[in-house]
């Protein structure tokens, strides 16, 4: 007959043998687990997001785990993890001290990729241009280029560094042949070689200066699209005073520089979304020697989002083009989160709108810059919209190669 003890004993037993069953389970649920610490549910080696298919689940926890863009795999591709090939990276530039009003761009890149965790919430698949990105590209997050916040000088080299290395890796998926042709296509750049496309998450407008010192080393002088409230050509003499050779280099002078670079290719460029003030109409023909056309904010009104779209796409044509998009193209009514915002710019739809109407034309990598989340509101308005507009940038990106017929040469 037991006792009151040995009742006792039983129970304490009991429980003892539950708590280890459930360490086994905890123990084995993370038997696996990257040492990394990748964010769940990833496809491993070779770091290629999954496609969600018919009947696969959606919606399952996308808030957890460590935040990355469109929480895509982190790779150290400046780091330990070099060798991984890749098609799409994105890589953060946390750099602010070029910022003529209201700093906080060196947060962009932490913000950009809190405001996408929902990005893949149902899967990816973007219904207007018909594709799901993430489906046959191998896209990385890279993390951010290490910037010092002390020396604007060697932050921008340390830019230009950073980017150049990731630019001339090979990519993780070779050229194919022409879907309409055939025939077999070859590199666009200049250097003959195939590169894969960087996405950048600024970092107030300056960190462009040195993407296209990199963009140059490959590709040569390229045409720009740039969506901005600003013009950011302006000379350093008049914007800002240049009391310095350090000054001189600020994100309302970058173009300038680019321009008397030769990185820019003349009359193949463009803004879109202008609605700044100017010093005086000579702020215009400064812009036009540096080799832009303009789409001012407010021609939306007159001719639509459809004939933005046609000069845009008339101006670039089929030659290998940069995007650039300052988030203060948006109204800072959807918005707010910047440094130097404008009102009556475009709203987050029609700016989608546009960059989907990019469709086709050969975009060989695009940042987003001056997102500054201590400006945005708690929903977080402002990250959502950069997270979003790159989705749309992303998506063109997959549809089109970055090659040409080698017969072809009317593509140069």
């Amino acid at each position: 007959m037991s006792t009151p003890h040995d009742t006792i004993t039983i129970m304490m037993s009991t429980a003892k043998a539950c708590i280890l069953a459930a360490l086994v389970v905890a123990v084995t649920a993370h038997e696996g687990h990257e040492e990394s610490q990748m964010p769940m549910d990833y496809v491993k080696y070779p770091y290629q997001a999954a496609y969600r298919g018919k009947d696969t689940v959606t919606a399952d926890s996308i808030f957890s785990g460590i935040t990355t863009f469109a929480k895509l795999p982190w790779v150290q591709c400046l780091g330990s993890q070099s060798e991984v090939p890749f098609d799409i990276a994105f890589l953060g530039a946390p750099f602010d001290t070029g910022t003529s009003y209201r700093p906080g761009a060196r947060f962009g890149p932490a913000g950009i990729r809190a405001g996408s965790r929902r990005l893949t919430l149902y899967g990816g698949y973007n219904v207007p241009l018909a594709v799901n990105p993430f489906a046959n590209l191998t896209i990385v997050d890279c993390g951010d280029i290490p910037v010092t916040p002390y020396d604007n000088n060697f932050a921008i080299r340390q830019i230009e560094e950073g980017h150049k290395e990731l630019l001339h890796r090979t990519p993780a998926s070779k050229l194919g042949r022409d879907l309409k042709t055939g025939e077999q296509l070859v590199s666009l750049a200049k250097d003959g070689k195939e590169h894969p496309r960087i996405i950048t998450l600024g970092g107030d407008h300056t960190i462009v200066l040195p993407l296209l010192r990199s963009m140059y080393s490959a590709y040569g002088p390229i045409s720009v699209i740039h969506f901005d409230s600003h013009l950011d050509s302006w000379k350093p003499s008049v914007f800002g005073g240049a009391p310095s050779h350090t000054a001189e280099i600020n994100h309302g002078t970058y173009f300038y520089w680019a321009s008397k670079e030769g990185l820019i290719r003349n009359g193949s460029s463009i803004h879109g979304a202008i609605r700044t003030t100017l010093s005086g109409l000579e702020d215009y023909e400064n812009d036009d020697a540096t080799g832009f056309q303009r789409i001012e904010a407010r021609e939306i009104d007159t001719l639509g989002m459809d004939g933005i779209i046609k000069k845009i796409r008339e101006t670039v044509g089929s030659r290998p083009a940069y995007l650039s998009i300052d988030i203060d193209s948006i109204d800072p009514a959807f918005a707010p989160g910047t440094g130097t915002p404008e009102t009556g710019g475009w709203t987050t739809r029609e700016l989608r709108t546009i960059i989907r109407g990019l469709d086709g034309l050969r975009l060989i990598s695009a940042d987003i810059v001056e997102v500054a989340p201590a400006y945005d509101t708690n929903a977080e308005l402002t990250t959502m919209a950069a997270a979003d507009v790159l989705f749309e940038v992303l998506s063109v990106m997959a549809k089109t190669p970055l090659g040409k017929i080698a017969s072809n040469s009317n593509d140069d």
